[in-house]
């Protein structure tokens, strides 16, 4: 008896598909050739799932997978969708719980109303999706996304208009994703899609242009307004750094100068860096006592300490309420 030849369809693992070949090479599953446009495939791709089939690298664009269940239930691990195609695919309503989906293309995918919590999106082409409705929380899409990644790649062999190409896709998905988790009311996401989405705009920008170092700036400051603990990291380094400077410029407490000396032991050293540093903070609060007093070039550093400290301590009170009140 003839055995009728498999599918050829590899998975990365070196795991074969056991589907017959259609006369392509592949099955019906992993043809990409075969138009799916507007298939009802739900039910049919439910059985082929529950019956043991491979469901890495399906070719589904275009597909009618609405109200789709692939939830494996009385299992902690899901049904393991990667490297597949759903290019346009209608997979609104679906149930994906906990589906692993790393490197599978979602562009302009219809999700709307889809549970995806806990699904594993990493690498996954997220371009255009819709979300609105879906269910997000926990979902794991990976600390760089996959037009990230090829920017970055793209960038580094001079390819410069690829690469911006791919930072404005970047951008558009965190946008989407950024607005789907507010729309849910995981305004702790959104924040961290926020900050993603800011970020790829700033590499759009040429690296030493004035937005772009502004940008940075403004990152590093406060995290693009989502980040109060990098507001308090830097009003630290700069009491820190006006301490040292006042420590070797000098400061006046009662017609003594305080300043760091070869002539003086070190405890006399460390107790005048105390001062500067008292100096400082009091300087950065803009409290002002009076006691000690900037000399000379001093006066330069706690003018720029003085105005810095009151807007950064204005700034970390609109980023901590706006973190605290979402």
């Amino acid at each position: 008896m003839i055995e009728k030849p498999k599918c050829k369809y590899c998975t990365p693992d070196n795991e074969q598909c056991q589907e017959l070949d259609m006369g392509t090479g592949f099955c019906f599953w992993h043809d990409e050739k075969f138009d799916k446009s507007g298939l009802e495939l739900k039910d049919k791709l439910e059985r082929y799932a529950k019956n043991g089939g491979l469901l890495q690298g399906l070719k589904l664009k275009r597909a009618n997978l609405a109200g789709l269940n692939l939830v494996r239930r009385g299992s902690k691990e899901g049904y393991d969708l990667s490297y597949c195609d759903f290019y346009r695919a209608n997979l609104s309503g679906a149930h994906l719980f906990n589906t692993k989906m790393i490197g599978t293309s979602l562009m302009k995918a219809d999700l709307r109303d889809a549970n995806l919590h806990c699904c594993k999106l990493q690498h996954a082409n997220l371009l255009g999706i819709k979300l609105f409705g879906a269910r997000i929380d926990n979902m794991h899409i990976g600390s760089h996304l996959q037009q990230e990644i090829a920017a970055k790649e793209a960038h580094h062999q001079g390819h410069h208009h690829e690469a911006l190409d791919l930072y404005e896709q970047s951008e558009e998905i965190y946008r989407d994703l950024r607005k789907a988790a507010e729309h849910q009311g995981l305004f702790e996401l959104a924040g961290n899609f926020t900050h993603k989405e800011m970020t790829m705009r700033r590499y759009q920008n040429p690296r030493g242009s004035k937005r772009r170092v502004i940008s940075k700036f403004i990152d590093l400051l406060c995290g693009y307004g989502e980040k109060p603990t990098n507001v308090i990291f830097f009003s630290l380094s700069l009491i820190f750094i006006a301490a040292i400077a006042y420590y070797f410029l000098g400061v006046n407490f009662q017609d003594q100068v305080i300043h760091f000396s070869m002539d003086q032991n070190i405890e006399q050293n460390v107790f005048a860096f105390l001062n500067c540093l008292y100096f400082s903070v009091v300087t950065f609060t803009t409290l002002g006592y009076g006691d000690i007093t900037p000399l000379g070039f001093s006066r330069l550093i706690a003018a720029i300490e003085a105005f810095c400290g009151s807007f950064t301590l204005a700034l970390f009170v609109v980023v901590f309420v706006k973190k605290m009140t979402r």
